[in-house]
């Protein structure tokens, strides 16, 4: 069945690109709505979390409709998407969602704290039927039929901390919860001048992604 929550919830934070800071509030929606963001410094213009709407996808997760847009909203999708919410509105006083700590955990938290309700409509799904194989360059996606969702990810990075690494997730609430949601955005400090000369990761702190160095992570927590 479709899910929301059982209360609003608010948190505040900073924009990992813009730098400015931001209140959100989650609320609960109806049966069938979806997930909506609501940019109340705009008036109140809606942007449906639908991937017909998706404007960038370089750096961070951007969403754009009815002239309005709101970025970096992965962190925030992941954790409604693990934990199964359906229907919410989502609203933000400025373009960006706040980054927290850079992974999905605090949200997972702010839901916890909310409560979740189960809904009396059933949520629709896809269903995939054949193999499905996208290619950008050095990245390939490959989708496959099968009974029980499972993930399978392979990285290969020229880092002494990195190189090749592979992770096959079985999809649940538990694992999500245990495994996956506090997994955190991590970056190069090589990459860092370029990202600030182009206007991105205004707001980035030590406090909000794991930093890897040439020899080691830059973090005190590691």
């Amino acid at each position: 069945n479709q899910r929301t929550l059982k209360n609003p919830i608010h948190c505040a934070g900073i924009g990992l690109h813009s730098g400015k800071r931001v209140n959100m509030q989650l609320k609960p929606a109806p049966a069938g709505t979806g997930i909506i963001f609501v940019r109340t410094d705009l008036g109140g213009v809606a942007i449906a979390a639908i991937a017909a709407n998706t404007a960038a996808t370089s750096y961070a997760t951007t969403l754009r409709q009815n002239g309005a847009a709101v970025q970096t909203v992965e962190h925030l999708l992941g954790a409604l998407a693990g934990l199964g919410i359906s229907n919410l509105f989502i609203e933000l006083d400025a373009e960006e969602v706040p980054i927290m700590d850079g992974s999905a955990a605090p949200f997972v938290l702010m839901i916890a704290d909310a409560g979740i309700q189960v809904q009396d409509r059933v949520q629709t799904v896809l269903k995939v039927t054949k193999p499905l194989f996208v290619r950008d360059r050095n990245k390939q996606l490959a989708i496959w039929p099968t009974e029980t969702p499972s993930i399978s990810y392979f990285i290969d990075f020229d880092h002494p901390l990195l190189r090749e690494q592979s992770l096959t997730y079985q999809f649940s609430e538990e694992n999500f919860i245990r495994d996956i949601s506090a997994a955190r955005t991590f970056g190069f400090l090589s990459d860092v001048q370029m990202l600030q000369a182009n206007g991105l990761a205004k707001g980035g702190s030590l406090e909000n992604a794991v930093v890897l160095g040439p020899d080691g992570v830059l973090n005190q927590e590691g």
